[in-house]
């Protein structure tokens, strides 16, 4: 981090930057650090209505550690492409990580997907991924069939019969669709339990409600999925299409 690593008083200032609810740009004016740098702090340590300080910087010590020990000794930071900081890459994919638990994915599934989402190629073989992880073959084993469950990442054998993992361009809007895919279930378990429970009664119009708002909700994400499709495949700042019935 710019200016060297948050020390524990920082950390705690931060907390308190939070409990009065300051955005980060005021709390990093206040320790004359980077925005980014409080921002990528408080997301890889909880996110800001879970954050505390002396965990924060147990956790830093930490990983750390675990660094250090997972280097051999006089080795040093493999080169990045494109002139990378690696230390920068590092916190990033530790941060990344974290949203990604936040959000529900399980750890091991969250870390594979974070290794993947920030490789230049998108690719990884299963040995690529247990040494940058510094995990065992089984873990990653288990996360890829959750994530390729999910509609996550994909799997294809190269011309060394290797099996590669892909997280591509599509995969965002496929897993959109197969979530909002799964709604279905619920909305028709839902109208079933109006049935048994008779119409017209508390219970039943709550499910019915549900059912509705499933209902609703699930086109409306198909519709903008299929609508927001192509920007997956531009570049950023490409214009995308107006959307059908948009008059702006």
């Amino acid at each position: 981090m710019p200016g060297g690593r948050l020390n524990q008083q920082e950390r705690q200032q931060i907390a308190l930057g939070l409990a009065d609810d300051l955005p980060y740009a005021e709390i990093a004016r206040r320790l004359d650090r980077p925005t980014s740098t409080i921002s990528r702090e408080v997301m890889r340590n909880g996110g800001p209505n879970a954050y505390r300080a002396d965990l924060a910087h147990r956790a830093t010590e930490r990983r750390a550690h675990r660094r250090s020990q997972a280097a051999p000794r006089g080795s040093e930071a493999l080169p990045q492409a494109h002139g990378r900081d690696p230390e920068a890459v590092r916190e990033f994919e530790d941060v990344f990580t974290n949203v990604l638990i936040q959000a529900g994915t399980p750890k091991m599934m969250a870390r594979v997907m974070s290794c993947l989402y920030i490789t230049d190629t998108g690719s990884l073989t299963a040995s690529e991924l247990v040494q940058r992880l510094q995990v065992s073959p089984a873990s990653i084993s288990k996360a890829i069939t959750f994530l390729e469950g999910q509609g996550l990442v994909r799997r294809e054998r190269d011309e060394r019969r290797r099996e590669r993992y892909f997280v591509d361009d599509d995969v965002w809007y496929q897993a959109t669709i197969a979530s909002a895919r799964a709604n279905a279930l619920i909305i028709e378990t839902a109208r079933q339990g109006v049935s048994i429970l008779g119409p017209d009664t508390p219970a039943a119009n709550r499910l019915e409600n549900i059912a509705r708002f499933m209902d609703f909700v699930s086109e409306g994400i198909t519709r903008a999925a299929e609508q927001a499709r192509e920007v997956l495949h531009t570049k950023p700042g490409t214009p995308a299409a107006t959307p059908p019935g948009d008059t702006r």
